[in-house]
This record gives structure tokens, C-alpha cells and sequence, in this order.
């Protein structure tokens, strides 16, 4: 990854000058040597485990990508003990320093290596997260993951060391410096300046990492819990399309894991759900149309008819928030029981193939009030957020046959008073009803239903859901052509 190779460009450059005035302020015996003396063997192990590191990274690229992080971390530690070798080992064979001068040089490419390993580790973590987020991808939680609990506390008692052993050593190197060149040479205050002086560099160096591996872990621990929270709120408001990515090998790779199984399992409940609430929809209208003149194919048909203008008008003005994908999908759902109060009108009246009586007429009138409340009681029974959609089933059943102008029944209900539920069915219902065959009339053609149509824009119709008619009506025709009426169906 070209971000982490250049970061680690970045941290060599930046090491190898820190150690220099590291070994300068903690071992006489580096102090002592030429620029040249001293710059040489550093600059060469700085070089070529940078090379080095370049290569194997290429490998590392081709593991997968749950060993990615580790094998980077151990790679760049590695490099730094390895320069220390390279180091140490030059100084042997060039001037016979003294072990202690050794150890000194081990323990400062050692913690220097410690905290550049964990800020390339945890950037190599991120990108892998952003690509994994970008494809979809998650990673295999592997048995052996480093907890989180491990690496706060590796992490901790590592910088507790490192911090004591850099500061023992410094004390140490400056006691034996005061006590060898004695207090006539530098006076006291001076020499205390100089020891506080060499103390605060080491403490704002190691100050310095410490703070950037912390920035660094709480930028990934951010983006974790973000992930995971924008899941949880997307799943608290309905939408189950959604997967918490599984980026780190740790507690909170197990807790995605987890979390996308559990969105998972509501999938397929919400989804049996659905289908179970779809089929007794279904039922209850096949009950209704079985009772009445209708056929099975009315009720598709209807039913997408409602669609396709709920779909048309729902970028229009005044629309955009009744019209959601959500309530589009209840209105869709609940629009086969529209006639579902017809259950409970007796057959004498409800299959009378010649006109109706007044008396009978105002009997037929009442089937929106009792579909109404059959659903209402429905309703009460298992609450409105249980089953949203008895709501729309409720308003269309209602209102379906009231008119624009309130001329309409069972209320005489008009415009806006009307639930857009209600008028979008009303002009989805007299189209089918015009197009379809009836023992008192035929079929009539998509132009003269649509001729109709327009003469009750205002009156019977709701004129913005006439205009959505018009720009859908291919569609209302589609429709009808593919849910047509089975031989011998038609009413």
C-alpha cells in the first residue's frame, strides 16, 4: 500500500536522526566517535532495511489479508533489531566498544522499532478496512486474533519499560560524565541544565510516539465503532440490507461478525414475516372477490395500478413525504383489500345481476364502513407500528369510492380530506372496472377508459393523481395485459 510505504520512508528518516542524538546523550562511547564514525554503520542499516522492507512487503501483500497486519508489525521490528545488529556488530569489529555501549544501541533501535511497527501496523489496518469496506469484503476472524485487552496492555507495560530503561540510561551516562570530568570543569547548575536538557529530549521523544500510536489506534477504534453504530441505527429504522464490515482480528471483528449474523436472522424472520402478512392479505381479498363480481386477476391488477402512480407522483410537490419507498410498499401491499368489507354484504344483494333498489344501494354502501372496521378492530388488536400497513389497508377500504368533489360515499368526504391511499385506488379501481368485461357491459378500450378518466378529473378524481395517470399510462396498460382475466374468469 503506497500510504504505508511512504510512511515508513517517513519514520526511517526520523529514526535515524533521533538515534543519532540518542547515542550521542546515552553512550560515551558513541559520543566519542567522528560524524563520519558514528553516521556510517546507522545509515547504511537505515538504507538497506528499507530496502529490505520493501521487498518483503510484496510478500506480504499476497497473504491473506487477516495475517496482513501481524506479519507487518513483526517485519518492521524485526528491521529495527536487525539495524542493531548491523550496528553493533560494525562498532565491534571497527573500535571494541564496551558491552554496555552495545545494550545501549540494542534498547534504542529496539523501542524506536517497537513504536514505528505499531503506527505502520494500525495504518495497515485502516487502509485494509476502507478496501474491505469498498468491496464488501470481510475478513475470517482467525482462533489466534490479538485481543484488545493484550494489545492495550503489550502496549502499556512495552512504553513503562521503554520509558524507564531510556531514562535510567540517560542518568546513568550523565552521573558517569559528571563524576569523570568533575564539578570544576562544569559547575553544577550548569551540569544539571545539561542533564535536564538531555532528559527532556528523551521524554518528549518517547512522549511523542506514544502519543502518535495512540492517535493512531483511536482514529481505527473510531471508524469501528462507527461502522458498527451507522449498522445499528440502519437495522433500528427498518433497513436490514446492511453488513457491519469485519475489519480486525480482535473483540470488535467477533462483535461484527456477530452483529451481521444477527441481521441476518432478522432478514429471514422479518422476511417470513412478510410473506405470511402478504398471504393473509391475499386470502382475505380472495375471500371477498370470491363473493362478489370481481376476479383473482383484479386484484394484481389493481394492486400495480396503485403503484405506478404512487411512483410517478412521488417527486412532485406535496408528495415527496407521503410518498416514501416505505409507504409506497404498504400502500402496495394493502391495496387488495380494498373491498374487503364486501365479506360482510349478503349475497342477494352483493350478486344481484340487475341494478339495486334504493334500499339495496344504501346496504352495498356500507361495505367501505365495514371493511373499515374490521380492520380498525385488526388494528387495535395488534397496534399500528406492529402492522403499519393495516393503516393504508384501513384508508383505502375506507375511501375508495369517495369523490374529489364530495359527491362520494360513505362520508362524502372531498379533496385533500380524502387519504391519498384512497384516491389513488379510486381511479385504479373505475379504470379496471372500464376495461374489464361484465355480464352488464363489455370491455372498453384503454382510450375511452382513459376519455372517462379525464371528464372526472376535479370531480370524481383528484387531478394531480388524473395528470400521474396520463404520464404512467403505457404502464396501466402493461399491466393490464400481462394480469389479463383467465377464459371463462370474466365477470
Amino acid at each position: 500500500m503506497v500510504k504505508v510505504a511512504r510512511l515508513a520512508s517517513k519514520h526511517w528518516i526520523v529514526a535515524l536522526v533521533l538515534f543519532s542524538i540518542y547515542g550521542i546523550q546515552v553512550c560515551p562511547f558513541l559520543e566519542a566517535q567522528t560524524p563520519l564514525q558514528l553516521l556510517l554503520p546507522i545509515v547504511l542499516g537505515f538504507m538497506f532495511t528499507l530496502l529490505l522492507r520493501r521487498i518483503f512487503c510484496l510478500r506480504i501483500e499476497r497473504k491473506a489479508k487477516e495475517l496482513q497486519v501481524a506479519a507487518q508489525f513483526k517485519l518492521d521490528l524485526a528491521l529495527f533489531m536487525f539495524i542493531s545488529v548491523i550496528v553493533v556488530t560494525y562498532n565491534s569489529l571497527m573500535f571494541e566498544p564496551p558491552w554496555e555501549s552495545n545494550l545501549k544501541v540494542i534498547m534504542g533501535l529496539s523501542a524506536l522499532g517497537f513504536y514505528i511497527a505499531a503506527d505502520l501496523a494500525l495504518l495497515k489496518e485502516w487502509q485494509i478496512a476502507l478496501e474491505l469496506e469498498e468491496t464488501q469484503q470481510h475478513l475470517a476472524i482467525q482462533a489466534q486474533g490479538f485481543a484488545v485487552g493484550r494489545k492495550l496492555s503489550v502496549f502499556a507495560i512495552s512504553s513503562a519499560f521503554v520509558l524507564a530503561g531510556v531514562i535510567f540510561l540517560v542518568i546513568n551516562k550523565d552521573l558517569e560524565w559528571l563524576v569523570m570530568v568533575g564539578s570544576e570543569r562544569y559547575p553544577l547548575p550548569l551540569a544539571q541544565r545539561y542533564i535536564v536538557t538531555e532528559l527532556a529530549f528523551v521524554l518528549a521523544v518517547v512522549m511523542a510516539y506514544v502519543i502518535r500510536v495512540i492517535f493512531s489506534y483511536s482514529r481505527n477504534l473510531q471508524r469501528l465503532l462507527e461502522n458498527q453504530n451507522n449498522s445499528l441505527a440502519m437495522v433500528q429504522n427498518g433497513q436490514l440490507d446492511t453488513q457491519v464490515t469485519v475489519s480486525s482480528n480482535d473483540e470488535f471483528g467477533i462483535i461484527a461478525q456477530r452483529t451481521n449474523t444477527m441481521i441476518s436472522s432478522l432478514q429471514r424472520s422479518t422476511h417470513s414475516l412478510h410473506q405470511t402478512r402478504d398471504i393473509a392479505i391475499h386470502s382475505l381479498a380472495s375471500l371477498a372477490e370470491t363473493r362478489d363480481n370481481e376476479t383473482g386477476a383484479h386484484i394484481l391488477r389493481t394492486q400495480y395500478y396503485v403503484k405506478a402512480l404512487a411512483e410517478e407522483l412521488k417527486h412532485q410537490p406535496g408528495f415527496v413525504e407521503l410518498l416514501t419507498e416505505q409507504n409506497i410498499e404498504l400502500i402496495y401491499k394493502s391495496a387488495p383489500l380494498h373491498d374487503i368489507g364486501k365479506v360482510g354484504i349478503p349475497d342477494a344483494i352483493l350478486l344481484k345481476p340487475g341494478k339495486l333498489d334504493d334500499e339495496q344501494w344504501l346496504v352495498m354502501r356500507q361495505h367501505p364502513q365495514i371493511g373499515a372496521n374490521a380492520l380498525a378492530e385488526a388494528e387495535r388488536h395488534f397496534g399500528s407500528e406492529d402492522a403499519a400497513f393495516l393503516k393504508f389497508a384501513k384508508e383505502i377500504a375506507l375511501s375508495h369510492h369517495e369523490k374529489w368533489d364530495g359527491s362520494g360515499y360513505p362520508h362524502g368526504a372531498a379533496g385533500s380530506d380524502i387519504p391519498l391511499s384512497a384516491r389513488l385506488m379510486a381511479l385504479a379501481d373505475v379504470y379496471d372496472a372500464l376495461i374489464s368485461k361484465r355480464v352488464y357491459k363489455p370491455a372498453f378500450s384503454h382510450e375511452k377508459a382513459k376519455q372517462i378518466i379525464l371528464e372526472g378529473k376535479g370531480k370524481h378524481f383528484d387531478p394531480a393523481v388524473v395528470e400521474a395517470f396520463c404520464r404512467c399510462e403505457q404502464q396501466f396498460v402493461g399491466i393490464a395485459a400481462q394480469y389479463q382475466d383467465k377464459p371463462g374468469q370474466a365477470a
